[in-house]
């Protein structure tokens, strides 16, 4: 499932993406040869054009006929090709990875790109960018419109958070409740997202918790016998406490090491929402609702220490404990050697009091804008990570793309999944290498500016130089993901 979410959520970026250069160059009246979705090396799966008054189309196919060439050259041959690594707009007269400085000996057309105004030829090369960026915005606000936004609190979640090793060799404990960064404090409505960029982007030099201590209250009483004092009873209270942790200043540097998959994440209770199939603790008689907060007689008040105390007892029979409607129970377990009871959990958002917010179509545009610029900026700041030492090793291809989609098909993840991807490809395609988007924005910027235009010979080689580039970094980031793999880390 995660394969094909992956394959469907290319497959509109890249349409949207070389879209955006059909329409502008559609608009200024160039002829745009090909249009394909993925690459066509050696053949294509499918092939349509118009000519002679109806389509024409060939499946599978390594030779396009040349009277499809020939034919009406003002429409756009359509195609599909196989290798889902991209895909490309064939414009006439602009120097690509479609074509070199020898198909471009011929007189300039008017209706080539090389023909057209500079200003016209950056918008069409900067349709791409605009169109993938539109399209994030669009997806967010028809989110938005349909199924609202869930937001949970910060302070809501009342058991705190669980914390990377990272943070808790800088003094964190599971538990703590973040309430201020560097003096900035957070209010009761700020959620989670807010509080982790912030924590993990802005290196920041102090940290204020809120730690909530389990303290035991001791009642002595007199042994009648020996007359020395016995322990009578011991009570359980909790009690909290503001505290500031000073930060090494590495925080960063440490991020870049070890990419770890997140620095904080909910603690949750641990309450049965359903049985799966053969599942011990329904065997045993457990019901829909319980809550553990017991393992042999340990507390466990979240899914962590459940987890943990389960995988410490694999195999042997151990003593539950948990609420019933306010009734506390026990019941003995035999673990197998999985180590699970077989339940399905309430979701936090099932838990813990969230913040929902319906819009109708008029609210959702401006608030999937907004949504979209935040992404965007936070993205961009999370960059500063691949230029710290160990930072490199944070790239991923796609098998860390697939990772990010859930194992069941859920349209509300694929969309909002779909809508960020949306604006990784519309930053990434800006930035200045050769053979992107950036790369001929920049040459034609230089043209405006200096009123000369680079040769058609210094832009195939500089294009060269690019595909180069980026095909180095797209084995290296596939490369991270295989080390990953062998490492058992996805």
């Amino acid at each position: 499932m995660k394969l094909l979410a992956l394959l469907l959520s290319l497959s509109f970026l890249v349409i949207t993406h070389e879209f955006g250069h059909y329409c502008f160059a559609r608009l200024f009246k160039c002829r745009v040869r090909r249009f394909y979705m993925f690459f066509n090396w050696k053949f294509s799966i499918l092939k349509a054009k118009r000519f002679d008054g109806k389509w024409h189309f060939l499946w599978f196919n390594a030779t396009t006929p040349k009277e499809w060439e020939e034919k009406e050259p003002d429409n756009t041959l359509w195609g599909i090709g196989w290798i889902p690594l991209g895909g490309y707009c064939d414009i006439a007269g602009m120097i690509d990875e479609t074509k070199s400085a020898e198909d471009m000996a011929s007189e300039p057309q008017p209706w080539e790109y090389r023909s057209k105004k500079a200003w016209q030829r950056l918008c069409i090369i900067s349709g791409g960018v605009l169109v993938n960026f539109i399209s994030a915005l669009v997806i967010y606000a028809a989110v938005f419109a349909h199924w609202g936004q869930d937001e949970l609190p910060m302070r809501n979640a009342t058991l705190g958070y669980d914390y990377h090793q990272i943070l808790i060799d800088e003094g964190f404990q599971n538990g703590d409740m973040i309430i201020c960064i560097d003096n900035e404090e957070f209010t009761d409505t700020v959620g989670i997202d807010v509080v982790m960029n912030k924590l993990a982007l802005s290196n920041p030099k102090e940290v204020t918790v809120q730690r909530t201590l389990h303290l035991n209250d001791t009642t002595f009483a007199t042994d009648t016998a020996t007359g020395e004092p016995i322990v009578a009873a011991i009570a359980q209270h909790d009690t909290t406490m503001i505290l500031e942790i000073e930060m090494s200043g590495k925080l960063l540097e440490k991020i870049g090491k070890e990419n770890p998959k997140y620095l904080m994440q909910l603690r949750t209770p641990f309450i049965v929402k359903d049985f799966m199939a053969g599942s011990v603790a329904e065997k045993a008689g457990m019901q829909i609702g319980d809550s553990v907060i017991s393992i042999n007689g340990e507390p466990t008040p979240s899914y962590t220490e459940i987890s943990e105390a389960l995988q410490d007892n694999a195999e042997k029979e151990i003593v539950v404990g948990f609420y019933r409607h306010d009734t506390l129970m026990q019941l003995p377990i035999t673990l197998g050697s999985d180590a699970k009871l077989g339940v399905m959990l309430k979701s936090p958002l099932e838990v813990f009091e969230v913040k929902h917010i319906d819009y109708n179509v008029f609210q959702a545009i401006p608030a999937g804008i907004k949504y979209g610029c935040q992404t965007l900026v936070t993205y961009v700041s999370s960059l500063k990570i691949l230029f710290t030492k160990g930072g490199a090793s944070n790239l991923g291809g796609f098998g860390t793309i697939a990772s990010v989609f859930p194992k069941e098909w859920d349209w509300y993840q694929f969309w909002t999944m779909t809508a960020f991807l949306a604006i990784i490809l519309a930053f990434m395609n800006i930035i200045p290498i050769p053979g992107l988007d950036g790369g001929h924005i920049v040459f034609t910027l230089w043209e405006m500016i200096t009123r000369r235009k680079p040769s058609e010979k210094f832009l195939e080689r500089a294009q060269m130089v690019g595909m180069i580039l980026l095909f180095a970094l797209l084995i290296f980031a596939n490369g991270n993901d295989l080390w990953r793999w062998l490492r058992g880390k996805f």
